[in-house]
């Protein structure tokens, strides 16, 4: 076998393929950045007077808010434009973005500003609507407002975007509000609204320019009981959008608007969709931010020209439409060219049909497990990404075959997908796909009586209503969510045990949403909380995070995650945007996990019971098994075991649920490659075709039958809540959501007060009715408003006497006075929502904030920051007084800096808080231990290099990508690391960089290595010099390296051995005699451009009996990966197992015979690997190797 590898290595080696380079001047005019993309020149402003005059070839954009930005969904006032200009073939490009502000436009990173998409797209005629969002300042901000839209206004009406004239500029006023079940927003805003339309108007007169007053045009028909013009009193419907539209219209031309035509309408809904795909593309921060440079070229570049293209297509199907002319069904884009291959930085892991992975999983004796469902049976659930179960016991999943990215041509089709086990034997044996048009479902949650749904940047509802499992609803409940990066964009939706919908986005999004509140914005990782039943969207916890998944919550509704995993103490309002927290120091906080499960099912093993399971995707693949351990400032989790651990690792775990029986389901997105700054997005490697969930069962222990919910009585469901298992008192108050609170509350009152004192579980009892009235929105403000209403701008209604609320807050104080400290701190928590209507609140609250239990106490200062009053400050500041650290420390930190507690202490002489934050918020040092005396004797040589390197906190990157020495100087490396990863430091041979990385790689497959310092042993003749692993999971976050450079002047590679990172975090030591010759070495080091080679090259191929050395054999390997090899074939274990072996193919074919066929590989292909193409009677095309035939089926391969 050696000798069979050794002839491979050999000829891989001398390929040639590896080394192409590409004319990259051809894309980088579609790159629109803000540090590079044009500016339009000054120019003398002009007026622009109503009604307005059109020019045939005019080229729009819609700037500004909501408004506009929702209005591309609908195309309906574009489509009068259309209809009124046939013959002038407008362009119209919408640029607005949810919340956007005069002042205040969040963009990702280096992404153009848009003033510069306004040049970009050489625009004539601006239309701009602001005042919104601007309005939630109230009277007091109109002086601001007035100032910054005047200068706003000067500076867009003076600017050529079109490169010859000055623009016509028209401001657009805000809609009036409606009131909508759940929200008075009319009575809550349009009062304000009022006041800042008026402004807008004078402005408009004072700098001469056009002005549409749609609010005053629209306030009697948002006054009408008999119409829905809106989604929730803010954001229109499709109604109320041709309502605005007309207004619009005639607001703007001063005549009555045409007819609109839907097919126009409809083509132009097409082109918006495609151009929203160009402007506002997923995964931003490859695209402009800070790993463009990685991927940014070839993954973005030659889409955005492509997507270019398509839109001009379609402006050309809209105006022949609108001109009456014939067009074909479907818009003919023939003209758009392939997009080229993108880089393959790396190998891909090995794929394996089902059995054989579960054959290669190492499960604890204790279990066993089974596949409940796989791509071979069940197409539709490809790339699986999150799990629920309904009140039926139907299994759901989310799939999304276009993740990571949108590409031209390519229309997302991502699935909700129904599994059901029809015959009870552990294995779906029925499937329904409930919607199938989605947009990368990262996430999904039941509720309402439909699902709401994370398709970035919104969040939708899908519901079915006539019962034939198929959505027949698809809407846009809130948009305006950062789209930075599609793995961690909005993600991990559940409820909280009291009835709110969670969820959360990660490190490098800049998110901004409109709400009849105002808006709320958030960046670079954070939790968002939405009460759908008020349109209520709250932001907290805030702080530079990393890309973490799994949320559950424990017994006594204890909110646990990942990063952090003690993520109850991160519950405070956010500070003042765009202010951040601290980032916290010495808690818990782990990414490269998923969904986290609470053991609390009899069918699971006794001693596992209060403990909680969570599935890890790097850098091991596995199952875990931990404890929940309480200590006295927070909670913290230990590692105990591994209930499964892969040595297969394509397979990928992304969430875990216990369903209904007990038996827990693994969702395994089974894939060879993983990862966006490891691979390219548009790998053409990715799988889209394989899927399975796991089903995992404890041997000896019996199922439970599992529970009734959807068919259940009133009286049945409040029994479930005194079961122990979680996720049945979760499903059981889901289902009494649904019920309503008309019909709920009697029987809960009566079920409350019936409970029986001397029960074990009384206290939590108690706290399960207490949350259950949440759920049926008891606790919510009469007049169409929630609990925490004056928050943020203290336009509020007072709380109605109407609904008798007795029994629950008598419930309430009975556990806030119990001797129970884990229901003392759960009834503290509560006073964020219940506070209107205790008399006593600051008693209660103080009493909270001085209680024995650290946990009451941190729920007591966090519950401040919701309640929002000078009480509420001063009970927090009794926290104070007493013992502080850990999770307690840094809460009480987030809640003095939250925007509603600043106001209380900020310039305030009497408190010294100001300090206290400063001290909290100080990045830690992080100190170089004491040296030795060695140490120091070699520290004092007068000609020592000292390199300072650190990783980039969340970044993956090291702070030097390069340094210089001499050969023989003495060096020390101060290696520190202070990101929420651990990493380390290794110095290797020059081209040993993939060698190494790899065989790191491939200890991931070791249980035995989950903690080591990922040094591969068999490559220590590799490795110069090593740092040990450091970081937040290690002993230390500082290490140094004390050596002597090399005698030989070189490019040394330094890189994190932590599997998979070594592809993107790296950088060179060059050693070198001064800075001149480290540039000559540089230089060199640049690859080269080589033709492709044939057969007539290699008339001399050299004897085949040469052995090379392990350097050549991983030159050999490495040309094997950048060549796609492992695109199909396995050699050594690495690659897709699509084609030959390899290992076997060089038994056959010796010398010219097999460089033939690595030159020329379609020479000569074995019948058992031949490709065939099968149309399918629903028209699709699939391709791949026939692995098996019957005279029912092909069983085929597809391929990667």
């Amino acid at each position: 076998m050696r000798r069979h590898l050794t002839m491979i290595a050999i000829l891989l080696a001398a390929s040639p393929l590896a080394a192409q380079t590409l004319d990259n001047e051809s894309f980088d005019r579609f790159g629109i950045y803000e540090a590079t993309a044009p500016r339009p020149q000054a120019i003398e402003p002009r007026a622009t007077t109503l009604p307005l005059e059109l020019r045939k070839g005019d080229r729009i954009a819609l700037i500004g808010n909501t408004l506009f930005e929702r209005s591309q969904l609908f195309g309906q006032f574009e489509a009068l434009l259309h209809r009124q200009f046939p013959d002038h073939e407008l362009v119209v490009r919408h640029l607005a973005w949810s919340a956007d502000q005069i002042d205040l436009q969040p963009r990702p990173d280096n992404f153009a500003d848009t003033f510069q998409h306004l040049k970009h797209e050489r625009v004539d005629v601006i239309f701009a609507c602001f005042g919104f969002n601007e309005s939630f300042a109230g009277p007091a901000g109109l002086v601001n407002f007035r100032q910054k839209l005047s200068t706003y206004v000067e500076q867009l009406r003076s600017q050529a975007f079109n490169g010859r004239s000055a623009p016509r500029v028209i401001l657009v006023s805000p809609i009036a509000n409606e009131n909508v079940a759940g929200v008075a927003a009319a009575d809550r805003n349009n009062a304000r609204i009022k006041l800042y339309s008026e402004v807008m108007r004078e402005v408009a007169s004072t700098h001469h320019i056009g002005f549409a007053d749609v609010y005053t045009a629209t306030e009697q028909a948002m006054l009408s009981p008999g119409t829905d013009l809106t989604i929730n009193g803010i954001h229109l419907t499709q109604q109320g959008d041709r309502l605005f539209s007309e207004t619009l219209f005639q607001q703007i031309f001063q005549q009555q608007p045409p007819e609109i035509n839907d097919s126009l309408r409809q083509a132009i809904t097409d082109k918006n969709r495609e151009y929203f795909r160009r402007f506002r593309p997923l995964n931003t921060f490859y695209y402009t931010g800070g790993r463009n440079k990685a991927y940014g070229y070839l993954d973005f570049l030659p889409a955005m020209r492509n997507f270019d293209m398509m839109v001009e297509n379609r402006d050309r199907r809209i105006w022949n439409l609108a001109q009456g002319k014939t067009v074909a069904a479907t818009v003919d884009d023939s003209n758009i060219p392939p997009l080229p291959l993108a880089d393959q930085s790396r190998g891909a892991n090995e794929w394996l049909p089902a059995e054989k992975e579960r054959q290669a999983f190492q499960v604890d004796p204790r279990f066993e497990v089974n596949l409940f469902a796989g791509e071979e049976q069940f197409p539709d659930i490809a790339n699986p990404i999150q799990m629920r179960w309904d009140a039926r016991g139907r299994l759901w999943v989310s799939c999304s075959t276009t993740y990571p990215h949108v590409y031209p041509g390519k229309q997302p089709n991502d699935k909700l997908v129904i599994l059901e086990d029809t015959d009870l034997d552990g294995r779906a044996d029925k499937s329904t796909v409930f919607a199938e048009d989605l947009h990368i479902p990262l996430s999904f949650e039941f509720g309402d009586g439909g699902v709401y749904v994370s398709e970035q940047p919104s969040l939708t509802f899908l519901k079915d209503t006539d019962g034939d499992d198929r959505a027949d609803v698809h809407e846009i409940v809130l948009t305006g969510f950062g789209t930075e990066d599609s793995h961690h964009s909005l993600h991990d939706l559940t409820w909280t045990p009291d009835g709110d919908l969670i969820f959360r986005e990660s490190i490098f999004h800049h998110s901004q949403v409109e709400t009849p509140y105002g808006p709320i914005r958030q960046q670079n990782s954070g939790w968002f909380r939405y009460q759908p039943r008020t349109h209520r969207l709250i932001s907290f916890g805030t702080y530079p995070s990393t890309n973490p998944w799994g949320v559950t919550f424990d017994d006594w509704g204890q909110h646990m995650a990942s990063h952090p995993v003690y993520a109850a103490a991160f519950h405070s309002l956010d500070p003042p945007y765009p202010q951040q927290n601290p980032a916290p120091k010495g808690l818990q906080a782990y990414s490269g996990v998923c969904g986290h499960q609470f053991v609390d099912w009899s069918s699971f093993p006794g001693e596992l019971q209060g403990h909680f399971i969570k599935v890890r995707y790097k850098p091991t693949n596995r199952v875990e098994i931990h404890q929940w351990k309480e200590k006295e400032f927070g909670y913290e989790e230990q590692y105990v075991g591994d209930l499964i651990f892969s040595t297969n690792l394509s397979f990928i775990p992304v969430d875990l649920q216990f369903g209904p029986r007990g038996a827990l389901y693994v969702c395994d997105w089974y894939n060879p490659v993983k990862g966006h700054a490891q691979y390219s997005l548009r790998d053409e490697r990715r799988d889209r075709h394989s899927g399975r969930i796991w089903r995992i069962t404890a041997k000896d222990k019996p199922l439970r039958e599992a529970p009734q919910i959807a068919d259940a009585t009133i009286p049945e469901l409040l029994k479930l809540l005194t079961r122990p298992e979680y996720r049945i008192r979760d499903w059981a108050k889901r289902e009494l959501r649904e019920r309503g609170l008309a019909q709920v509350k009697p029987t809960l009152d009566a079920w409350v007060q019936s409970l029986d004192a001397n029960e074990p579980r009384f206290r939590h009892h108690q706290l399960e009715a207490i949350w259950t009235y949440r759920w049926i929105g008891l606790a919510e403000l009469d007049g169409h408003v929630g609990a925490v209403a004056h928050i943020h701008a203290g336009h509020g209604s007072s709380p109605a006497a109407n609904i008798d609320r007795s029994v629950a807050l008598q419930t309430l104080r009975s556990l806030l006075d119990c001797d129970d400290p884990h229901a003392r701190a759960a009834a503290t928590q509560q006073l964020r929502y219940w506070h209107p209507y205790l008399d006593d609140l600051p008693v209660l609250l103080k009493q909270s904030a001085n209680d024995d239990s650290a946990t009451v106490r941190m729920e007591a200062a966090i519950a401040a920051t919701y309640i929002a009053t000078r009480d509420a400050f001063e009970a927090m500041v009794d926290v104070l007084k007493h013992p502080r650290e850990g999770h307690l420390a840094y809460a009480i930190t987030c809640a003095l800096g939250s925007h509603t507690m600043r106001p209380y202490w900020e310039g305030n002489p009497n408190y010294d808080i100001t300090r206290l934050l400063k001290l909290a918020a100080r990045a830690q040092t992080i100190k170089e231990p004491p040296p030795t005396a060695s140490e120091s004797q070699f520290d004092r040589q007068a000609d020592l290099a000292r390199i300072d390197i650190a990783c980039v906190p969340e970044r993956m990157m090291f702070t030097q990508k390069q340094f210089v020495v001499r050969p023989n100087q003495p060096v020390k490396v101060v290696f520190t690391n202070p990101d929420a990863t651990d990493h380390n430091f290794v110095i290797v041979r020059s081209g040993a960089l993939a060698e190494v990385g790899m065989a790191a790689n491939e200890m991931a497959r070791d249980p035995r290595n989950a903690n080591s310092d990922f040094i591969p042993p068999e490559k220590r003749e590799a490795i110069l010099h090593a740092t040990r692993m450091i970081g937040p999971t290690r002993a230390t976050q500082i290490q140094v390296l004390r050596f002597t450079a090399p005698t030989e002047p070189g490019i040394y590679p330094y890189v994190c051995t932590f599997p998979g990172h070594w592809v993107v975090m790296n950088g060179i030591m060059i050693v070198a005699e001064d800075q001149s010759a480290a540039d000559e070495l540089l230089a060199a080091s640049q690859p080269r451009i080589v033709r492709e080679w044939t057969m007539r090259d290699f008339k001399d191929l050299p004897s085949t009996d040469t052995r090379p050395d392990d350097a050549q054999l991983a030159r050999g390997m490495t040309a094997f990966v950048k060549a796609r090899c492992n695109q199909c074939h396995v050699i050594a274990g690495h690659g897709v197992n699509l084609g030959p072996d390899l290992a076997q193919s060089v038994k056959q074919l010796q010398g010219k015979a097999l460089l033939q066929q690595m030159l020329e590989p379609s020479s000569k292909i074995h019948d058992k690997f031949q490709n065939y193409q099968f149309l399918t009677s629903e028209g699709r095309v699939v391709t791949g190797v026939v692995v098996k035939e019957d005279e029912q089926a092909y069983h085929i391969a597809t391929n990667l």
